[in-house]
Formats: C-alpha cells, structure tokens, sequence
C-alpha cells in the first residue's frame, strides 16, 4: 500500500510523545510505505481550526491532554465509550471528511489490566479525578468492578466522575486523599496523579501480594508506589503498556488493517531504552 497517508498525534506539551515511535514502526512492520505519523502542537481551543486546515490524506490522528474533551465537540459522531467518558483520544476521518471520535484509552486499560489478572467482581481504588481517572472508572465497569473507591484532593473533582459511574454501571464512593494508603487495599489499585504526587505512599502502603497496580506514569519508571508494590509481589502495569495498548487501538482504526504489535512493542521499548 503507497498512497499516501497521514496521522499524526495533537496536544501541547508534545515534543516529547512517544506515539510516532510506535506508529511509524507499526506502518512500516505493516508494509505502509506510503503512511507517515508526526506530532502537533495543538492547544484545546486551536483544535477546530488544526482540523480545517487538514487535508483529505489525514487518516486520523491521536488526541492528548488538553484536547480530549474538545475532540468530542468537533466530532460528528461519537462511540459509547467515549461519550460515556466524557473525552475522547481518537479522531477518525470518515469518507465524507467528517470525524468519527473514539476512546481507546478504556478498551486498552480493559485489556492490560485483563491481562494483568483482574477479575470480574474486583475491589478497585483509583488515585486521582482527572481525565485518566474518567477512563479507569469507566475501565472498572467494563471489567464488572463490584465496586470503585476513587480516591482525591477534591471533593469536588470526584462528583465529576460519577456520571461515568452511572454510564458504565458501576457503584462508586469518594475517600479523601488521607486515606490512600488504607484504600490501596483493593484487588486494583490505579493511580493517575501526576508525578510525585503518590511518592510518599510508597512507605504507608500495607500492600497484598495479590493486588494489581496501575500506574499511568512511566517517565520516570519505576515510580516509588511501584517500586514498592512490586517489592511485595503485587503485579504491575505502567503507563507504557496503556501507551502501546490504546496506540495498537488507533492504529487499526486509521489504517483499517490488522496492528503489528510485536514491531510496536519492540520500537517503544528501543526508544525508551536510549
């Protein structure tokens, strides 16, 4: 396949995206000689006017903060999973020049963390109320969660998310951030606070061996929280793994044709490994 394509990743900040990475060596494991996939810099608000600009070769392209809840207005269709999150990741361009959103983040996070041992009926903590909390929740009722404890600063922010609750069937409960370390007791645990922030409970968890911790960081890896989950044998997924996951998602959205995800998971692991 020759003629050219293109796709491509938008947010700001996004020179350091790892998405061409994994696309690019997607395409070309694939035999898309003719596919190419770049970063652009693209704050929420300059989000209608990037698309405009675009031309019919577009295929799709990868949304990242800020732009995910935007993506959704400029869509003229909307997959369930992404209205019920209330964001999506993923633009699609349809044959008639219009966009498709999607949220590849949940069916992604559905798969690591199925993959990672989690069972119907679990018990799941998340850390954090902003937009990676909105796909866990909704990732929590796909898995059929028997409940989810979102744990936060702001009280505030957690009553934001329980419209995905609602969305997904899941039952949901806020806990302050005092007491993270208790709630770390679930069968998962999924944290999605920036940087640092979940740093100290790394000594106050009392972790269960058999408990599964997310951890949607992975610059630097591994995190303090993980380092010490690991330490007592619970099992680990990071935010590399979500990454390759909901990219092999979008990859076959845009191309229409089967993911290499050897060749993905190989070109990642290269890049992170300089």
């Amino acid at each position: 396949m020759t003629a050219a394509r293109r796709a491509g990743v938008l947010g700001t900040p996004i020179a350091h995206s790892l998405s061409p990475v994994i696309h690019n060596a997607g395409y070309a494991a694939a035999g898309l000689t003719g596919w190419s996939y770049t970063r652009i810099e693209c704050a929420a608000a300059e989000l209608p006017g990037v698309l405009a600009g675009l031309g019919p070769e577009w295929a799709g392209l990868s949304v990242t903060m800020p732009g995910k809840e935007a993506a959704l207005a400029v869509a003229a269709e909307v997959s369930p999973v992404a209205a019920a999150v209330g964001a999506a990741n993923t633009l699609v361009r349809r044959p008639d020049g219009s966009w498709y959103a999607d949220n590849t983040d949940v069916v992604g996070m559905v798969e690591v963390l199925t993959d990672a041992g989690v069972r119907p009926g679990a018990t799941v903590a998340v850390l954090g109320a902003g937009g990676t909390a909105r796909a866990a929740v909704a990732a929590a009722g796909r898995l059929d969660a028997r409940a989810v404890t979102v744990v936060a600063r702001r009280p505030a922010a957690v009553e934001q998310l329980r419209p995905v609750a609602r969305a997904v069937g899941v039952e949901m409960t806020g806990a302050p951030w005092r007491d993270a370390a208790d709630r770390c007791r679930a069968d998962l645990v999924v944290s999605t606070v920036p940087k640092g922030v979940a740093d100290p409970l790394a000594d106050a968890v009392a972790w269960r061996p058999g408990t599964v911790l997310f951890d949607a960081l992975y610059d630097p890896w591994p995190t303090p929280l993980a380092a010490s989950a690991e330490a007592a044998g619970c099992r680990i997924v990071s935010g590399l793994d979500l990454l390759l996951a909901q990219a092999v998602g979008q990859f076959e959205h845009f191309t229409g044709v089967p993911a290499p995800r050897a060749a993905m998971a190989a070109a990642l692991a290269a890049a992170r490994a300089v």
